[in-house]
């Protein structure tokens, strides 16, 4: 009986410190608390559920991992639809979804999730990993399995009605020994489906996926609010700190400074710091030009927060205060990109926003005599006028009409190169304003006001003093 006692103790005993060694593990995985609550990716993957047909099943992969150079990789981001379901981080791993349970394990299940084991050598050297045995309290899944142990032939893919998969996560691969684990468990799916009875959907789930990330939940807004706030901090910095003599790039070091210091993983794209002739470059990120005091300058930046990034545009004159010429076209591109916000309700077309915008400026430019024929307004206002916005820049949707929920640029800019058809006093002159903006039942929301727009707000924001 002693030895009963003794031994039912240091059990006791081991298994308190286990726990305390789990909550300790759990703690240093994530030192951030204001994420994706483990609620709303469980409803999310019920969300998709819900559009799944009857007997149907759905797999997602993680990204791989991309290699920059020789033994350096860049860092780690998953795949957009892998973490919108799931929270996980990392890679090499592996999701399945049903729409009815099956018996896995002992138990019923209806998702099943594989993720890399923990490794206490690696984790030396590349970080804290979840591991499987703490993945189903920290992650809300009922079934998760190490990666190593991926066998799609626990699954009778023929006797499913549908088996979604979106094509070109399944097929994209890095010639790369860290993603070895994620190109064994696609290759063991690719082959478990091959035989001709099973009835493959490579499209489907990729349009599902559209329709659910188009419309952000609150906390999926709160998120992107912070991306936004964050970007709208960094643009103001730029406006106070921004003289003649500066690099594009170390305007892009004041933005992106900024972007750290308050939080954010990373900017959720290239930096776009254009100007001069830069300023007429789309997706000018070199980012390497002296400037001058003649110069605009086109800061096209987002930062990106938990996963969400933002993406907003000021155009900003180098020596503080706009020329007639600039100002011309300035106020043209506010005045459209207003008639674009305008143009944000549910109901109408997504392109009702390039539309209301491209009149605008058509008109505009014929007005200042820069065009002599409106039909070619897409010589200076070559791009489209909105997209999504959320876990990616130009997130998932479906392009359809807009709904209440969506959260869109809008950003009509004028473009004019030097050599372009008209009055040379207009050349190198690069103006675009974008802003975020949330669709409500009501008035649309625009999320990134905060940083100034007009011609007198930025001018009077250039004379305040910067902090570098």
């Amino acid at each position: 009986m002693k030895y009963t006692l003794f031994f039912y103790l240091l059990f006791q005993i081991a298994m308190l410190v286990a726990q305390q060694d789990s909550e300790k593990h759990l703690t240093r995985y994530r030192y951030d608390s204001d994420g994706l609550t483990v609620s709303f990716h469980q409803e999310r993957r019920a969300a998709l559920r819900e559009k799944m047909e009857p007997n149907s099943i759905s797999v997602f992969f993680a990204n791989p991992i991309k290699n920059r150079s020789n033994d350096v990789d860049y860092e780690y981001h998953q795949d957009p639809n892998f973490y919108y379901l799931t929270g996980f981080t990392e890679p090499n791993a592996a999701l399945v979804i049903l729409k009815d349970s099956i018996f896995i394990d002992s138990k019923w299940t209806s998702e099943v999730l594989w993720i890399p084991e923990r490794n206490p050598t690696k984790e030396v050297w590349d970080g804290r990993r979840l591991g499987p045995e703490l993945a189903p309290e920290f992650l809300g899944f009922s079934t998760v399995k190490p990666n190593t142990k991926f066998d799609a032939t626990i699954f009778n893919w023929k006797q499913y009605s549908s088996v979604n998969f979106i094509a070109e996560n399944l097929y994209k691969s890095d010639i790369n020994l860290s993603n070895q684990l994620l190109a064994e468990m696609k290759l063991g799916f690719q082959q478990a489906i091959q035989p001709k009875r099973v009835k493959k959907n490579e499209k489907q789930l990729k349009i599902w996926m559209a329709e659910l990330r188009q419309i952000k939940q609150p906390e999926e807004l709160v998120l992107m609010q912070k991306a936004i706030d964050i970007t709208l901090l960094a643009q103001i910095e730029l406006m106070k700190s921004l003289k003649e003599e500066m690099t594009e790039y170390q305007t892009e070091a004041i933005i992106e400074y900024v972007f750290k210091r308050e939080g954010a993983e990373y900017p959720g794209f290239p930096s776009i710091q254009g100007g001069g002739e830069n300023s007429c470059v789309l997706h000018y990120t070199s980012n390497r030009k002296k400037l001058a005091n003649n110069h605009l300058l086109v800061s096209d930046v987002g930062a990106e927060y938990r996963g969400y990034t933002a993406d907003v545009t000021r155009t900003l004159p180098v020596d503080g205060v706009f020329s007639v010429e600039e100002k011309a076209i300035y106020n043209l591109v506010l005045k459209a990109q207003n008639a674009g916000i305008r143009a944000c309700k549910p109901g109408n077309s997504f392109r009702s926003t390039h539309e209301a915008s491209t009149e605008i400026i058509a008109e505009g430019l014929y007005q200042l005599g820069i065009l002599k024929d409106k039909r070619q307004v897409r010589k200076y206002f070559m791009h489209g006028t909105s997209h999504y916005l959320g876990l990616d820049v130009h997130d998932w949707g479906t392009y359809g009409n807009l709904e209440s929920g969506n959260v869109i640029t809008v950003e009509p800019g004028i473009y004019i190169a030097e050599g372009s058809d008209c009055d040379p006093k207009w050349w190198n002159i690069g103006v675009r304003i974008e802003d975020d903006i949330l669709i409500t039942d009501s008035e649309p929301i625009n999320l990134s006001e905060g940083a100034p727009r007009t011609i007198e707000e930025i001018e009077e924001m250039m004379k305040m003093e910067a902090q570098f």
